[in-house]
């Protein structure tokens, strides 16, 4: 009972850290909306276009543009509110049609559009795109136009006659076939990735940010008080770990809960999600355990754990998807927990496994939390009772 009792002191300390309130519950689910509408699966390209008034061709090319498939396409007054739209990030790429498109079209002068991208974003795609909608138009005008030159009736009975033509020919139609298992499925939700990254990144983060508490209590000499008390040793290291332990796991269903409620994100099985929690936040009670013991001073402990935290969080796949990792990095990544909880949920989320398909990651982040909270218990014993 005396474990428990010292575990529910420090989940209460928690609550009395208003910072705690924005760094354990708003900031990890603001970073998972910020990553699921950056980069969530309901992302869909826009384009801007100026011009589209000049002219029926001119607003043909723009009609078309708005047809292809995962494009839409908005109009702009002007290049620089265009130009401002791409720079900010409201629009991937700008077509620019001169006001003389129409005009120089019917008279068989070539005429030049411009356009506008980053050069850090989906820009080369984008112009493909432009570059075949811009060929499709033109191959219809110019049919148009020899056609009238040939038989002397008006342009537009020519240009109406050759895009009639068009749509007749039947099209080449590309099948795509997926060998195996797609490593981002299409069906995965917008926030369905982020979630389950942030989820390991905050509970591990909050562990050992946590650490400062238990380096309070020695400092104080409030471990010591209890040692003087008939408690043993091992009764306050095991109430000080479960409080670790009940701090990241109140953090870890926090997520899970408001996620799944207002977001739709799909946890998969939820025997197997609650068995990665449990595992992967005794690993993080397990380091929080050994910080606590090794650091001096909770200032110290508090900016070493952020930079550990952080980092060790983007070498196992907390930050950018392992799968995209290089084999070597991969092999590095998996000296890390977060790898294994990565993997874990990985199997859960996107190829829609049950605990039975996680149980290598689990035994491995059991072994972590094991070996860990040994070692870590092991030292605090030895800082307290010296």
């Amino acid at each position: 009972m005396k474990s428990f009792t010292i575990a529910a002191v420090n989940v209460k300390r928690l609550w009395r850290d208003r910072s705690n309130i924005f760094f354990v519950f708003i900031l990890p689910l603001g970073i998972i909306i910020i990553i699921g509408s950056l980069f969530g699966s309901g992302f869909e390209p826009k384009i801007g276009v100026v011009g589209a008034g000049s002219g029926p061709l001119a607003g043909d090319l723009a009609e078309r543009l708005g047809d292809v498939d995962g494009l839409s396409a908005s109009s702009y007054d002007s290049e620089e509110q265009m130009l401002l739209a791409v720079e900010r990030g409201n629009a991937q790429a700008g077509l620019v049609i001169p006001a003389e498109y129409d005009a120089s079209l019917r008279a068989g002068v070539p005429v030049e559009v411009g356009f506008i991208a980053r050069p850090d974003g989906a820009g080369a795609q984008l112009q493909a795109t432009v570059a075949a909608v811009v060929s499709e138009q033109s191959q219809i005008i110019r049919s148009a136009t020899f056609a009238a030159a040939e038989t002397g009736e008006g342009f537009e009975t020519a240009l109406a006659r050759a895009a009639a033509i068009g749509e007749s020919f039947p099209e080449v139609e590309v099948e795509l076939t997926a060998v195996g298992d797609a490593l981002f499925p299409t069906t995965l939700g917008q926030f369905d990735l982020g979630a389950s990254s942030q989820l390991i990144l905050f509970m591990f983060l909050t562990g050992l940010t946590g650490s400062a508490a238990l380096i309070q209590t020695r400092l104080y000499g409030i471990s010591k008080r209890m040692l003087s008390t008939p408690t043993r040793s091992s009764t306050i290291i095991l109430g000080e770990a479960m409080g670790r332990y009940g701090v990241v796991l109140i953090q870890g269903l926090y997520i899970i809960v408001v996620t799944w409620v207002a977001f739709g994100v799909d946890w998969g099985d939820p025997l197997g999600a609650a068995a990665t929690v449990l595992a992967f936040g005794a690993v993080c009670a397990g380091f929080a355990m050994l910080m606590g013991a090794v650091f001096r001073n909770d200032e110290q402990a508090g900016g070493i754990g952020v930079v550990a935290g952080l980092g060790l969080a983007a070498l196992g796949g907390s930050m950018v998807p392992i799968e995209i990792f290089s084999p070597q990095m991969r092999t590095v990544a998996h000296f890390t927990p977060h790898a294994w909880a990565s993997d874990a949920f990985a199997e859960l989320v996107r190829h829609d496994g049950a605990i039975s398909d996680i149980l290598p990651e689990l035994g491995v982040l059991a072994a972590f939390a094991v070996s860990i909270l040994a070692f870590s218990g092991w030292w605090l014993r030895r800082v307290t009772t010296r």
